[in-house]
């Protein structure tokens, strides 16, 4: 192998490694099972009836997820309701996030 080819290995390797980091549920824990539901439907509560039915349903789906424990599959029911609601599960469960964030 040359330089280039070393080069171009490092910088794959990185790019996958950050992916790999990055893609995976960061939140599947029992805080998110515990506390997404009531902050999604908080949001929901300020949103249009189109986008809190959406949202609703894939919350109830999350719910009954993690009553299985499937948190990472229900991470990803409340990852669609966030997005229905013009946000993301990261947002919705930092901190900092409000009942207005969309």
């Amino acid at each position: 192998m040359n330089r280039k080819d070393n080069a171009m290995r490092a910088i794959m390797t990185l790019a996958v490694a950050l992916a790999a980091t990055t893609a995976a549920p960061a939140f599947a824990n029992a805080e998110t099972c515990d506390s997404a539901p009531a902050k999604l439907r908080a949001i929901a509560a300020t949103s249009d009836a189109t986008a809190a039915k959406k949202a609703e349903r894939n919350i109830a789906l999350g719910e009954a997820l993690c009553e299985a424990r499937n948190r990472s599959e229900a991470v990803k029911k409340f990852n669609l309701a966030a997005k229905s609601l013009g946000t993301d599960i990261a947002a919705v469960m930092s901190p900092t996030a409000s009942a207005n964030v969309q």
